[in-house]
């Protein structure tokens, strides 16, 4: 719900898309749920694993200090974010969004760069995100699985 000032009429003053949905019109491999995925991991990687983020100085005075996040740390901080969110449909989920692989993710950070919902380095590359793990080592390994024929009873 938005408050309008009563002098303004929407005709007058018309209100701007979110650049997400520019993003979505034009790059229509990934659903806006994989964007947001990407913004909730890179937050799992600095809250929960405690990468990148940023250090504010002891002193109020001094300019708080980013620490940077690398292509290969966000992949893995997704995949870890993925299987804490959604267990074994992790992988089934994010390919539901149109995340098949790590340089799907690149991706999708590489939109939201363009659009300044995110930041890079200039050591940065959209070649950092491929190929960092394989999606289905990286899931279904994670629980353990075994075959058939190694289950004991």
């Amino acid at each position: 719900m938005t408050v309008r000032n009563p002098v303004t009429t929407s005709e007058e003053m018309p209100e701007l898309p979110h650049p997400i949905y520019q993003v979505l019109r034009e790059d229509t491999r990934y659903k806006l749920e994989a964007y947001e995925f990407v913004r909730d991991a890179l937050s799992y990687a600095q809250e929960v694993m405690g990468l990148g983020g940023s250090d504010t100085a002891e002193d109020e005075e001094s300019p708080t200090v980013e620490r940077h996040l690398t292509g290969q740390q966000l992949c893995e901080a997704s995949r870890r974010y993925a299987l804490d969110q959604y267990g074994l449909l992790a992988k089934t989920v994010l390919k539901s969004w149109g995340i098949h692989g790590t340089a799907d993710l690149g991706e999708v950070v590489y939109n939201l760069i363009r659009i300044d919902m995110m930041k890079k380095s200039e050591r940065d590359r959209r070649e950092d995100f491929d190929e960092v793990f394989d999606f289905d080592q990286g899931f279904d390994q994670s629980f353990g699985f075994s075959s058939p024929g190694e289950i004991e009873l």
